[in-house]
């Protein structure tokens, strides 16, 4: 399991600190969730924040949008050559595409699905994907309680992806801690967000160690 904590729960007066840690305590990915307030109730960081997060960081970027216009978010964010940017199926009419614009800037396009979305919605999307993002929280805040059918979806998702795309992953952003990560990998999950649970730890390593099953 490829653990991708969350820098929307580190403490962001000491954003270096916080970045150098989870890269030192061997984190496989850094998440940067890019809120703009419409698309979710919530307002977190652009270009010029993550820019300096992508100088710190000595593992890849992974960048997901919860964003209205997203084209316009891609070409925000591409200069800083994350390994992942994901998007809303929800908010993307054209997700074809944008799938193919994100891939023409050399980085892996994935899609993020809410909480109510099916994963049959994106089946013949799938073989374009280098990664599915399941919430397993409504998006916008951190510390949220996990939503436990996200379990039964990512089976479901796991079966589409070995009829369409095996080499495509998939993520799970959301409540996830040391008491469902085995859950979740025995479900088909490659990559797990962990916000609260690293960042809430007293020792990071310790917390990313444990995700890492």
């Amino acid at each position: 399991m490829l653990v991708a904590p969350s820098i929307l729960s580190a403490d962001f007066g000491k954003l270096n600190d916080e970045i150098k840690a989870i890269c030192e305590g061997g984190c496989d990915l850094v998440h940067v969730d890019v809120m703009d307030g419409h698309f979710v109730p919530n307002l977190t960081i652009g270009p010029v924040v993550v820019s300096a997060v992508a100088k710190v960081a000595t593992k890849p970027l992974d960048i997901h949008l919860m964003v209205e216009n997203n084209s316009f978010f891609v070409d925000l964010f591409a200069p800083l050559k994350p390994e992942y940017i994901s998007f809303h199926i929800e908010e993307e009419k054209h997700p074809h595409r944008l799938i193919q614009k994100i891939r023409g800037l050399g980085i892996k396009p994935a899609i993020t699905l809410n909480p109510h979305t099916p994963p049959e919605s994106i089946e013949y999307l799938l073989e374009d994907l280098d990664m599915v993002l399941l919430m397993s929280v409504n998006p916008g805040f951190g510390g949220q309680k996990f939503i436990p059918s996200v379990v039964e979806k990512a089976k479901k998702l796991k079966e589409l992806i070995n009829k369409r795309n095996p080499n495509c992953l998939i993520e799970v952003d959301g409540g996830v801690n040391d008491k469902n990560i085995q859950e979740l990998k025995n479900a088909g999950v490659d990559i797990v967000v962990a916000g609260s649970y690293v960042y809430g730890a007293s020792d990071y390593s310790t917390a990313i160690k444990s995700l890492q099953i």
